[in-house]
């Protein structure tokens, strides 16, 4: 039986090191009653050229945080207030972008002084759009899966099923320690992350009977939310890195992986390793990856590279270097060695989720060529970062997305061995 009789916590100092079975049990028997007529879920029509549903999907950072998504002290026309990044969502869905990600951060970290929350902010750039959906970033020890549940169903019913969640294990080990919360070791960061989003779901989707859940981080005991999420089953659910933890919690939980830049082994590596770990349970074809890209799009690639050269070039060495230190520190106390930042240089590390090694540095022709070999590796969406957010992310909608859409209608993106033979060479390891 589940454990049910609440224990006394205090933030995560009740956390066993030990690993401890954990079981579960969400109560689902008994009909719903009918939501009224007003919570019916109609998702909004996209736009017609992201009609086909083998599409690749396209989504974009929030530069909810100060600093822009580069460490550098290079000049960017990128703002973290909110008028402006309205102003960025409504370009972006106007443009073909699909989905947009919001940054957590409790306190200031490498180049990013100042944060905006990431549930409010996700609900505002909500608020004035119409079919954008937004991912919220959420950091278990911080938050608690009721108070998340609850607080992402509502939005939900707000914005007619507009809301989505990544959950954040965590690598900076300051964010926790300065609010009063355990750091806890690799492994165990991850494991709370895995019942965190059990509880998520099983919240969301659980019947008339409630919710009961026994955990090592989390107790529930015939918990009912109401209302529930407009989402059937439920909003979606990200996450992502690298180690053997996070790849098992994206073969286990979570309806999408992150990934971050890498070469063309790396991805496969990555791709093929959680799709063998979900076969083991079930959930094969549950599981859908998304990558991390920065992109420089300019009329040639020696443009590009000029551009990328001079970011890097500007870097704040200071920044970089401790965020360097933070992250790699973080992934070599992983099992298999394997953090997210594990095989990262200072250059890559002037973007904060190597996304320059995602190579969408050059032409438009270039870029769409190297988005549709990464379809036909398996990835289904493509998180893209810019320069200068307004002007830039308008330019990848007009010029990338439509090629992607013509390419894509011509057959290409489905077969990898061509795709690789037309320009896999540049994600060859250096």
């Amino acid at each position: 039986m589940p454990r049910t009789t609440p224990v006394s916590t205090n933030g995560d100092q009740q956390h066993r090191s030990k690993r401890v079975k954990t079981t579960e049990s969400v109560q689902t028997n008994g009909a719903l009653p009918a939501a009224p007529e007003t919570n019916v879920f109609t998702p909004a029509k996209p736009l017609d050229f992201n009609q086909d549903p083998n599409r690749v999907l396209f989504a974009y950072w929030v530069p909810n945080v100060s600093g822009g998504l580069v460490i550098s002290k290079i000049p960017q026309k990128t703002s973290w207030d909110l008028p402006s990044n309205v102003r960025y969502a409504k370009t972006a869905e106007d443009n073909g972008f699909e989905y947009a990600l919001t940054q957590i951060r409790f306190t200031a970290s490498y180049g990013a002084a100042n944060q905006h929350e990431s549930v409010s902010f996700s609900q505002a750039l909500l608020h004035n759009t119409e079919r954008l959906k937004v991912i919220a970033a959420i950091l278990p020890g911080p938050w608690n899966p009721a108070v998340v549940a609850k607080q992402i169903a509502s939005i939900d019913n707000y914005t007619n099923g507009r809301i989505a969640v990544n959950i954040v294990s965590g690598w900076f080990k300051g964010e926790f320690t300065s609010i009063g919360q355990w750091w806890l070791e690799h492994s165990e960061r991850y494991r709370r992350s895995n019942e965190f989003i059990r509880a998520l779901k099983g919240i969301w989707t659980a019947g008339e009977e409630g919710f009961t859940f026994g955990g090592d981080f989390y107790q529930f005991r015939d918990y009912h939310l109401a209302p529930k999420p407009l989402q059937k089953p439920h909003p979606e659910i990200f996450q992502g890195g690298n180690s053997d933890d996070a790849r098992n919690n994206g073969a286990e939980v979570s309806d999408w992986y992150f990934m971050n830049g890498n070469d063309l082994d790396g991805f496969r590596d990555q791709i093929a390793d959680v799709k063998a770990r979900a076969k083991k349970i079930g959930r094969e074809e549950h599981v859908r990856f998304a990558v991390n890209g920065f992109v420089i799009l300019r009329n040639s690639e020696e443009e590009a590279i000029k551009v990328l050269q001079e970011i890097q070039g500007k870097a704040d060495a200071e920044a970089v270097n401790a965020f360097r230190d933070a992250v790699q520190q973080a992934g070599a106390s992983t099992g298999n060695k394997k953090g997210m930042w594990a095989n990262s240089k200072f250059e890559d590390l002037v973007q904060y989720n190597d996304g320059f090694k995602t190579k969408l540095i050059g032409t438009k022709e270039q870029i769409a060529d190297r988005i549709l070999l990464l379809k036909s590796l398996g990835v289904t969406l493509v998180l893209t970062a810019f320069l200068h957010y307004e002007e830039d992310i308008k330019k990848f909608g007009k010029e990338v997305l439509p090629l992607v859409r013509q390419l894509e209608a011509e057959g290409r993106g489905k077969d990898a061995d061509d795709e690789i033979k037309r320009t896999g060479e540049i994600y060859r390891k250096e």
